[in-house]
Parts: structure tokens; sequence; C-alpha cells
């Protein structure tokens, strides 16, 4: 009886943990990756990813895991031939590297600030990279959803992933993410 007892116990508390982890989706719509770069040294070049999908799983209001694709074709810096020449093969060669990819594989604190390090997949090469963030908590909107904001932020290095150097350009990126992840309630 005791062993019985015991094995209850022991599958009660697994579906617990399982049920206490959420995984949202971002949502298109609330999400932005935007980036900055220098430019001849005197102004930046400031633009965003319009085409970006991903999960983030939560438990209890912390991130345990997460992953997002960019296509990397839905840049945009509001100029047509700039960005046409982003998607060459001189910066993006997106026929070649349709997406850009992170996956998120160890969540640290650090102060106010969590640290989520995963592997980044930008030009075909993978890193080990990691981006500070600022999560809020939960909220609940209109019964059916409920919200998960985030902003993050890091700084990588383009040709340390087989990025050309080219004229004008510098080489240091910093990228700013905003975005809102949704998850249908269960329904009981």
């Amino acid at each position: 009886m005791t062993r019985i007892i015991r094995s209850l116990i022991a599958v009660m508390l697994i579906v617990t943990a399982a049920r206490a982890a959420d995984t949202y989706k971002l949502d298109p719509a609330h999400t932005t990756i935007g980036f900055s770069i220098s430019h001849l040294i005197i102004s930046e070049v400031n633009g965003r990813f319009d085409d970006v999908t991903g999960d983030v799983t939560l438990d209890k209001d912390a991130v345990t895991a997460a992953k997002a694709t960019i296509q990397a074709k839905s840049i945009d810096t509001n100029i047509k031939k700039r960005d046409d020449h982003l998607r060459s093969p001189d910066f993006f060669d997106v026929e070649k590297f349709p997406t850009i990819v992170f996956v998120g594989e160890k969540v640290e604190k650090d102060g106010d600030k969590t640290v989520l390090t995963g592997k980044f997949t930008l030009h075909g090469v993978t890193k080990t990279s990691g981006c500070h963030s600022r999560q809020k908590a939960r909220s609940k909107t209109r019964g059916a959803i409920a919200g998960w904001p985030l902003k993050a932020e890091t700084t990588i290095n383009r040709a340390d992933y087989g990025m050309k150097p080219f004229t004008g350009v510098g080489d240091e990126v910093e990228i700013k993410i905003t975005a809102e992840a949704t998850k249908a309630e269960d329904k009981k």
C-alpha cells in the first residue's frame, strides 16, 4: 500500500510540474526585432525584421526555453534599394541563408534582468550568444488570451558570423527585441 501511495504522489508531482510550464507563441503583430548599425562612423542605420515566429516556455513566469526564427528576406530599413542590397550576397545572402535562428538553452538572473543564452545562427554560422531581458508578469486579457511581454537586447559582431566587411558599415550590431507571446487558456 505504501508503494502505491508513493507512486501516486510521484505521478501527481510529475503532472503538476508538467502543467506548471506553459508554452507561448510569439505574436507577430506585437513582436519587433530591431537593429542598429553604424554607417560611415557618423550615423546609424536602423531597421527591423518583419517576419518572426517562435515560442517561449515559462515556468512560474520565468523563461525556461525559447526559440525564434526570423525570415532574413523580411529586413526593412524603409529604403527599398538598401533593403535589396542587404538581401544580396554582400550582406545576408537570403537565397543561401533564408533564416536567422535563436534557440535559448540557459537562463540566469543578473540583478533585475534575465540573461538568456543559446545558439544563434546567422549567415550559416552558429555561435553561443546571450541577451539581457526584462520581463513582466503574464497578464490576462479578454478572458481567452494570456499575454507575456518581453524586452531584450544584445550586441553581436557581424564579422563573427562570416559576413564580409563593407566600406562604411560597422561590424557591431545592436539588437533590440520587444515581443509579446500569447497562449489560449486551457478549456476546463
